[in-house]
């Protein structure tokens, strides 16, 4: 691997797939291009850090493509000065990409073992505005806080409200609902202490958030 050239694979990355998938904020793409996402792959992966596909991790999990988490950031748009929480922390990409774009990351991964993962990546990267829990959010994280962005990088079979109160006013919830091969991303916004607005985004596929209810039963 050491004559692989990672920094004309991240080029071409955001070129080639991030840009042609509507990612034009220069703050996000910015990231993007100085984060290397290699540092966050497992290393018998690492020569695909770069490809259009997802890359697997242990417990079963995936890291999201880089076209769908360079969407994502852009979506959630989160300010220097702001909070976040961050859903699936995975091996710590998208989270040090969220890190970068604002003041202060709250992560929650299901696994011990992916949390210690992040850690161990965000640590050898210089990061440190991030705080890693380990816990079960399906239903929502209640840690008694608000947050001006969340970001859930799992699917829900369908939408609930979990999350919608963790939110400040003005904040925003993007969450991907759906079951299937295609999938719908909706960015949800708090915009009254009871009111929220719901805006269909893009459509994609990502692997399903552990334990997430399903109440409705779909039959042919």
């Amino acid at each position: 691997m050491s004559n692989f050239d990672f920094e004309r694979a991240r080029f071409n990355m955001v070129e080639q797939q991030i840009r042609t998938w509507e990612v034009l904020d220069e703050r996000v793409l910015d990231v993007i291009r100085t984060t290397p996402r290699e540092a966050y792959v497992p290393e018998q992966h690492r020569s695909l850090a770069y490809a259009d596909l997802q890359i697997p991790l242990p417990n079963g999990q995936f890291m999201l493509e880089p076209k769908v988490a360079a969407r994502m950031l852009q979506t959630v748009d989160a300010k220097p000065s702001e909070q976040a929480l961050l859903i699936g922390t995975g091996s710590g990409y998208v989270t040090a990409c969220l890190a970068r774009l604002c003041a202060h990351v709250t992560g929650v991964e299901y696994f011990q073992d992916l949390k210690a993962c992040t850690e161990r990546n965000l640590s050898a990267q210089g990061i440190r505005n991030v705080t890693l829990e380990v816990g079960d959010a399906a239903n929502g994280w209640d840690d008694g806080r608000r947050y001006d962005v969340i970001l859930v990088t799992a699917s829900m079979p369908e939408l609930h409200q979990g999350f919608h109160k963790s939110l400040t006013v003005g904040g925003r919830l993007l969450v991907v609902v759906g079951t299937g091969d295609m999938m719908e991303t909706l960015l949800i916004t708090r915009v009254g202490e009871d009111q929220w607005a719901t805006e269909s985004v893009f459509d994609t596929y990502v692997q399903p958030l552990i334990n997430a209810r399903q109440t409705k039963v779909f039959a042919l």
